[in-house]
């Protein structure tokens, strides 16, 4: 892929959606299930994101170094994969991944009963895994704001171990959804645990797994690009096909959030199409079960004129880059500021598109690169670095072509 693209200004987008990514978060944690079950079970409709076809040639991998690169929920979930079935692994990553925290779940491993040593910095990557003597106990605590990725690998090794496992969740829990979908994932594949939010404890029975046949949906977290191309554009009418209404997906809420920002949601036999509505002058949000769509939202409410006040964005300063300071530099570029008034409160005020070309830093962030892509309907962009897209959605600058916007590859900006 080029280093830049240039995006001709589009207004008007239409046409139908063909190279939408099947969901990268159910997609990883199927492959880690059936593993699990000894690789007896069937799982179609893979993502073609980097991630997870990453995560489909190590979690079987006989080498001992495990390079996730900038994969995230593959550095957690093979951690707690390897650690629990004792394989002696290296897992280690790109020097941004090194810099993301796991010390959380290696303790909590480690009160398992797992052997893992750091191998650089104490509570990052690299570690290696050395064994699995036997389970010392069923009860873990875990503060419940942290990466539910951490939750999520212990609950599915948990039911591998002899006495089961109970997780005490303490403060306020994120991510809401996504340990939901694991636990609907893991019921599937013959393990239903007990999620009681109230008491903030996961109960999980120590019950073999059994051999499953799961079908991939489309990705929600790739679907709300679409939605902000519909929000900015000045006609639009964009069909979505494979999405599923009643998704476990907790990325399904952009439809929500997106009819404030005026986009109708209209589904027919599995298909979305999206089409233009009024929207509201201002709008409030909590992005804690949400944090992905903060990179789709922010730059909608911006360009759009709407006002925003956010919470639950604590978690963006830890994934692929710190997506506070990407979001405050870019939006900066067409006049919006998002400040934090108070700490966990944020404000954002909106810009003005002037019409001259945009130049997009991507920070290597797959999701600053989409999130931002729909300034193409107001203004020509440049993208630098778009092959960060291919972490999720390798599909997305042809889909926009689909859709009626021009791209030109190029190695330098013109």
């Amino acid at each position: 892929m080029a280093s830049y693209l240039s995006i001709s200004k589009t207004s008007n987008v239409s046409g139908t959606v063909v190279q939408l990514s099947s969901s990268k978060s159910i997609s990883n944690r199927a492959l880690l299930l059936k593993a699990l079950t000894a690789n007896q079970s069937v799982v179609s409709n893979l993502s073609n994101a980097r991630d997870t076809q990453l995560m489909n040639r190590l979690v079987g991998s006989d080498d001992k170094i495990i390079d996730v690169l900038d994969a995230g929920t593959t550095m957690r979930f093979l951690t707690a994969y390897f650690a629990v079935s004792g394989k002696n692994k290296v897992i280690t990553g790109t020097p941004r991944m090194k810099e993301r925290p796991i010390g959380i779940l290696v303790d909590a491993l480690r009160s398992l009963g797992a052997t893992i040593d750091y191998l650089e910095n104490e509570g990052f990557p690299s570690i290696e895994t050395k064994g699995f003597d036997r389970q010392k106990t069923d009860q873990l605590t875990i503060p419940g704001n942290v990466s539910s990725q951490y939750i999520s690998a212990l609950m599915m090794i948990a039911p591998t171990l002899r006495m089961g496992l109970t997780i005490s969740l303490t403060g306020k829990i994120g991510s809401v959804p996504y340990i939901e979908m694991t636990a609907s994932l893991m019921k599937e594949f013959g393990v239903t645990c007990h999620l009681d939010f109230d008491k903030q404890i996961i109960k999980v029975p120590s019950t073999p797994y059994h051999a499953a046949n799961v079908t991939v949906e489309a990705d929600w977290s790739a679907i709300s690009y679409w939605y902000g191309f519909t929000a900015l554009a000045e006609k639009a009418e964009i069909i979505l096909p494979n999405v599923s209404e009643k998704s476990v997906q907790g990325d399904r809420v952009i439809a929500d959030i997106m009819a404030l920002l005026g986009v109708q949601s209209t589904f027919i036999n599995n298909t979305v199409v999206l089409a233009k509505k009024n929207h509201a002058d201002k709008i409030s949000w909590d992005f804690k079960n949400c944090p992905d769509l903060a990179q789709t939202v922010l730059p909608v409410c911006a360009a759009k004129g709407i006002i925003g006040e956010f919470t639950g964005l604590e978690s963006l300063r830890i994934k692929e880059t710190d997506r506070i300071a990407a979001l405050q530099n870019e939006l900066g570029k067409i006049g919006a500021t998002l400040t934090e008034p108070e700490t966990g409160k944020w404000i954002l005020t909106p810009g003005k598109i002037t019409g001259e070309t945009i130049i997009i830093e991507t920070y290597h962030d797959h999701r600053m690169a989409m999130g931002l892509a729909p300034l193409a309907t107001l203004t020509n962009l440049i993208i630098k670095e778009p092959s960060v897209v291919n972490k999720s959605y390798p599909g997305f600058w042809n889909d926009m072509q689909t859709v009626g916007f021009g791209i030109v590859e190029s190695l330098e900006i013109s």
